[in-house]
């Protein structure tokens, strides 16, 4: 495509994104189903200008009003995904001394706000936790997330999968903490390498690795996932089950549910059982309670541990929407409680960094629930064989009672994870 052609399309979708009336990834995907002639190079270049925009958004609104034309194509120049050069090549004279000058800009003489590219409402509960890891952090999410894959290990080996990758000319690393995890070191297409088409390994982030094997569920169980969605840690589990016992895969969604189907059918499981719910207390959960050997409760929550992925969130949404986000965590698992029988597993997770979606969530919940033992995470982890546990905990005696994956400090989305026994 032509550079002045691919720079008016960016520009377009960037004015579509910033709308803001939708996510961010469904506006990118209804695009491209309307530019089918876009090609595999246009469309990464269209996806990381809007993202490289959302990530940046504060520090590029600063920079916006010095520059010239619509607002959206100056936004799309500046976070423009791609050689400079090329872009150079679809701007004006005016537009090219403006962009040096820009470019010329130390973005650490700037204000905070230009720098970390946050909401302020975002900013004080971080600088809270975080102290001086905070910046460390926020330019980490400035930047875009590596891609992670699981090994299915129902069918293949992390070793034969790394070197079958290898052979197809992708490079690729064991993950630090997963055991089942390859890290790899550039995003390309894989759904049609043969590994993939097997069903040998499934795209998903470490942290998200940890949190299935935080279940540990045994061949033989019942177990629930209690907010499949697209199932990805419904498969890591039902692997870790090697195809045994009952596992029901539950969502208030149908359509997403819908996107685990093609999944299964590749992971070679037949223990999985997807259910759409109509609410945490449907009539289908309430026919298993006390029968339920390991529940994972991966909550609805602000997703803000999935920023890099994500930014649109950031400005999508606000505490009011945390605050009521926190009253249906509280009641999920509350609900999802009620299945286990004595000596069950309860796994309580997050995609959130804040303290209102975690902690306070766990603590409220043991408080009421005396019947419920909370679990040292980190011991948990040391006995499945995860290297460095205790660097993945945080919170309660010795530090090791919480899951707390951070992106700056161990290159996974940001997950919490609280784990609870019942007597």
């Amino acid at each position: 495509m032509h550079p002045k052609a691919l720079l008016d399309a960016c520009s377009e979708l960037v004015r579509l994104t910033l709308k803001f009336d939708h996510p961010a990834d469904a506006i990118v995907s209804r695009f491209f189903r309307d530019n089918r002639g876009l090609g595999p190079r246009e469309r990464a270049t269209l996806t990381e200008t809007v993202y490289n925009v959302l990530r940046k958004k504060l520090l590029f609104d600063h920079f916006a009003p010095s520059g010239s034309g619509a607002k959206e194509r100056r936004l799309a120049i500046l976070g423009f995904y791609g050689p400079r050069d090329f872009l150079k090549s679809a701007l004006t004279d005016q537009e090219k001394n403006w962009l040096d000058q820009c470019d010329q800009i130390k973005v650490e003489d700037l204000m905070e706000r230009h720098r970390h590219n946050l909401p302020e409402w975002l900013v004080a509960p971080l600088k809270e936790q975080l102290g001086d890891e905070f910046w460390p952090l926020a330019e980490s999410l400035n930047r875009s997330a590596g891609l992670d894959l699981r090994v299915n290990t129902l069918k293949a080996k992390r070793a034969d999968v790394q070197k079958e990758l290898t052979q197809a000319g992708i490079k690729s690393v064991p993950t630090p903490y997963s055991p089942l995890g390859l890290r790899l070191s550039d995003k390309l297409p894989l759904n049609k390498l043969d590994a993939f088409v097997r069903g040998d390994f499934e795209v998903q982030d470490e942290g998200s690795q940890l949190l299935a094997m935080l279940v540990d569920a045994k061949r033989g169980e019942m177990v629930v996932d209690f907010c499949a969605g697209a199932g990805g840690k419904t498969l890591a589990i039902g692997a870790a089950m090697r195809s045994t016992g009952r596992l029901y895969a539950f969502d208030t969604s149908a359509h997403r549910l819908e996107a685990l189907k093609p999944r299964l059918a590749r992971s070679g499981l037949s223990n999985v059982h997807p259910a759409a719910i109509a609410h945490e207390r449907d009539d289908r959960v309430k026919r298993l309670s006390g029968k339920i050997d390991r529940v994972l409760v991966d909550a609805p929550c602000s997703g803000l541990g999935t920023l890099r992925r994500s930014p649109d969130l950031k400005w999508r949404q606000n505490m009011q929407v945390v605050e009521e986000m926190t009253r249906t965590q509280a009641s999920i698992l509350q609900s999802a409680s009620r299945l286990l029988k004595p000596g069950g597993r309860l796994v309580y997770a997050t995609c959130s960094f804040l303290p209102q979606e975690n902690e306070a969530i766990a603590q409220a919940f043991a408080e009421a629930n005396k019947d419920f033992i909370p679990l040292e995470v980190g011991d948990i982890l040391t006995h499945l064989k995860v290297e460095a546990a205790a660097s993945l905990c945080s919170g309660g005696e010795n530090g090791l009672r919480y899951l707390r994956l951070w992106p700056h400090r161990h290159l996974t989305d940001g997950f919490f994870a609280a784990v609870f026994e019942k007597r």
